[in-house]
């Protein structure tokens, strides 16, 4: 008997925004840099940066033109993958933006939410059509990912027939240049355009899995005021409480990646890719290494995981849609989708929150 047909979400086309400002490591050696107590790290700054290099991979990262805002980066991110589907803007029924801490200028660490994001992209693309529907989603590092199960249910329940969906942040304006953490985060914008399409069996968007852990783990990811005594009574900066941060993504998301396969009646063996959030080099590695243990490997196939965090450090929800969109390209030596692959996409960031889904490519 023929297979009845259903509609699936299926990405037709990817972009992303790099910023062209290339920050070395050497940019943090003359920073003094302080603890959360207040007081001066003694360690010469030079020999700060070397020992973070070491624990996080990242030799550079990448920041906005002072130009530009994050709804700048997305449109750019967001043009490319409509231009790339060649599709028609005016046709869109969702526009959804996942970042952060909005539109924060340069030289000020304000955050600018209001009117949303969306809608500054839906007006700097010029789409008149009222019934694109514009919003915003603030969760984390994941939103890109949770932005892109959501518009996943509109799809399948014939709400929508097309969103495009954009993950992009500065969060390098919302650091505190006095915190060692500052030299993990960068800018850029990731984005993907999502069509209805019918098949007699699944493709694109399938199954996923999301939690958000509050008791415990709500404020190791935070806004709070500054560790230089002199910056305290300005406008609070994005923490990180980096070792919490570590030990909660290897102890949880190994666990969400494999229920995620599970209920996708799939294994690690079937999995081609792994976009992951590009957070911390030697994390990721580890992540994936615990995924597989829990499948009874030792040997962990790292070919399996694009990594970009070396050379454009950690951009938020934009790091997982800029992998996707630099695969589909073949921009990154080595990695490849064809049809029938299977991908997962999973992310961990404040909240803290943990998601994944699959992917497979029609």
């Amino acid at each position: 008997m023929k297979s009845k047909s259903e509609i699936y979400a299926v990405i037709t086309g990817t972009g992303s925004y790099i910023p062209s400002v290339i920050i070395e490591n050497e940019y943090f050696a003359g920073n003094t840099f302080y603890n959360e107590d207040g007081t001066v790290i003694d360690t010469p700054g030079d020999e700060i940066v070397k020992k973070f290099q070491q624990i996080t991979d990242i030799s550079q990262r990448r920041f906005a033109e002072e130009k530009y805002v994050t709804s700048d980066l997305a449109t750019f991110a967001g043009q490319k993958a409509l231009e790339s589907a060649n599709f028609d803007p005016e046709k869109l029924d969702y526009i959804i933006v996942a970042h952060n801490l909005g539109d924060i200028r340069h030289g000020q660490s304000y955050p600018d939410i209001l009117p949303t994001l969306a809608s500054r992209v839906k007006h700097k693309l010029g789409i008149r059509n009222p019934k694109t529907v514009a919003y915003d989603i603030t969760f984390g590092c994941p939103g890109w990912t949770q932005a892109m199960v959501q518009a996943n249910y509109y799809i399948k329940a014939g709400d929508a027939k097309s969103a495009l969906i954009i993950g992009a942040d500065t969060l390098s304006r919302s650091m505190e240049p006095h915190d060692r953490d500052a030299m993990i985060f960068a800018d850029g914008a990731g984005a993907a355009l999502l069509e209805a399409r019918e098949s007699t069996e699944p493709i694109g968007m399938l199954k996923h899995v999301a939690q958000t852990d509050t008791i415990e783990h709500l404020n190791i990811l935070r806004m709070n005021e500054a560790f230089n005594p002199e910056l305290k009574a300005g406008c609070p900066f994005l923490k990180m409480e980096g070792r919490k941060v570590y030990n909660y993504a290897l102890t949880n998301v190994p666990a969400v990646a494999k229920e995620c396969l599970d209920k996708n009646n799939l294994t690690l063996s079937d999995v081609k890719k792994v976009l992951i959030h590009q957070a911390n080099a030697k994390m990721d590695e580890a992540i994936l290494s615990r995924l597989f243990r829990l499948y009874g490997r030792k040997d962990v196939d790292l070919s399996v995981m694009p990594m970009t965090i070396d050379k454009l450090g950690n951009s938020s929800v934009a790091t997982v849609p800029t992998l996707l969109d630099l695969v589909v390209r073949k921009q990154l030596e080595g990695h490849e989708l064809n049809s029938g692959d299977y991908v997962m996409m999973t992310s961990v960031g404040a909240g803290m929150s943990i998601n994944a889904f699959m992917y497979k490519m029609p």
